[in-house]
């Protein structure tokens, strides 16, 4: 009866093996119960129609069984909150204090409690929900507006980074906590919600989703039609 929410992990530039992200989520975001959560950059203004993909964000699969990962995004980019005055993260980071009581930060770490806040809000409006259910439902209200692709150059190193908004990168969408609490048709009870698995077909060289009656995606996609799927 317990939800779980992970951090997809911060290894989106990994190209060691010429895989460009991919295959990096890290543990326990790899597992299929969890709700795993890339990052978003805000951008720093209030509206969501400028955020792009953090170039640092863990794409999916999984690498052992090629689980679809993450399933969500959500802001998690210098994001500001309270500091631990001089602990010693804080000693050690003094660049990132934002006066005396507040530090920033980046991660997917970060944007994976919006979505347990998110979780706890539905919660609240609807207490008789399962952990299926909160995580199918934050998956169908999420947003599936995201441009094709994005590409940023770090400042310090000169090197640039590209990333295709597909499944593997933003997995069902945009976490959109307004749409969350206003839609009120919920996934039927005592269906599994974890995440799908992947499979190639060497001969026609296409990736499908590998459904299941039991599990929710077998019953409807909750994934928008106009995302990269290459």
């Amino acid at each position: 009866g317990i939800g779980g929410v992970g951090a997809a992990g911060n290894e989106g530039r990994e190209n060691s093996f010429d895989n460009e992200g991919y295959g990096t989520i890290g543990s326990p975001g790899n597992s299929p119960f969890v709700i795993t959560v890339g990052a978003m950059k805000t951008n720093e203004t209030p509206i969501r129609g400028d955020d792009l993909i953090a170039s640092y964000s863990s794409k999916g699969p999984t690498l052992i069984d090629h689980i679809v990962k993450p399933d969500l995004v959500a802001p998690g980019n210098r994001v500001v909150s309270l500091n631990d005055r001089n602990s010693l993260f804080d000693i050690e980071h003094r660049e990132n204090r934002v006066g005396s009581l507040y530090f920033r930060l980046s991660g997917t770490s970060m944007a994976a409690p919006v979505v347990s806040g998110a979780a706890v809000l539905l919660l609240d409006k609807e207490p008789q929900l399962s952990p299926d259910q909160v995580k199918a439902h934050l998956m169908k209200t999420a947003s599936k507006d995201f441009p094709a692709g994005s590409v940023v150059i770090d400042p310090v190193t000169g090197e640039t980074y590209a990333t295709d908004y597909d499944i593997m990168a933003v997995g069902a969408g945009y976490v959109d906590i307004t749409m969350l609490l206003a839609d009120n048709e919920f996934s039927e009870a005592g269906f599994e919600a974890v995440s799908p698995i992947v499979e190639f077909d060497e001969e026609t060289e296409e990736v499908h989703l590998v459904t299941d009656s039991s599990v929710l995606w077998g019953r409807s996609v909750l994934w928008g039609r106009n995302l990269n799927w290459a």
